[in-house]
């Protein structure tokens, strides 16, 4: 019997205990809740994906090369000559001969001044004349010179032009001549070398 009152009060006393407002009971979410939250959570999702993309940026125009334009050939001027540096010529008086050049050419010869050298390659003496022909200025004639073996001479008042040698060389044993020609077209010195059957030009 008194186990029974003890029961009773037990359960009374945790009725009245219930009643008197325990612990709060833990709230419950509704599955509708639960569905709001994910889909408002996937679309957050989306939307930072698609801020994440990068957007396609118009790449600015590129300025394309022009074609450029076609040289045009421009005439050049017509050269000029100054008349006052074109030497003229003179005719020269005729000698007995009939040929004006069949003279000494002198000292003092009109042209461009040059230099050279008579050299005596033989084993004997020579006798030479050196001739020049007519140049545009004008000059013309010979002149001459006696070399003795292994002698040279080198002038220095004779003008560019182109010259003709003749030589008559007295060797030991037996005389001969020899001959040369050459064009002489700059201030340098030239040489002229003179052998028993031959003359022959050096360029500088």
């Amino acid at each position: 019997m008194k186990l029974f009152s003890k029961l009773t009060l037990l359960v009374v006393l945790a009725a009245v205990l219930s009643a008197c407002g325990g612990a709060p009971a833990e709230p419950t979410i509704s599955p509708q809740d639960i569905q709001s939250t994910a889909v408002a959570a996937a679309l957050t999702i989306v939307a930072e994906t698609q801020a994440a993309i990068p957007t396609n940026t118009p790449v600015p125009p590129t300025n394309t090369p022009e074609p450029s334009p076609t040289p045009t050939e421009t005439p050049l001027p017509s050269p000029t000559v100054d008349l006052a540096l074109v030497p003229t010529f003179t005719p020269l008086p005729p000698t007995a001969s009939g040929d004006p050049c069949n003279k000494v050419l002198g000292s003092s010869v009109s042209g461009t001044q040059t230099k050279i050298r008579l050299t005596n390659e033989t084993k004997g003496s020579l006798v030479i004349s050196l001739y020049l022909n007519l140049t545009p200025f004008g000059e013309c004639g010979y002149r001459g010179y006696n070399l003795e073996k292994g002698g040279s001479v080198t002038i220095t008042d004779l003008v560019t032009g182109c010259y003709n040698v003749s030589v008559f060389v007295t060797e030991p044993k037996q005389s001969s001549k020899s001959f040369g020609y050459g064009c002489i077209n700059n201030t340098d010195l030239w040489e002229f070398k003179i052998y028993a059957d031959k003359v022959v030009l050096l360029a500088p």
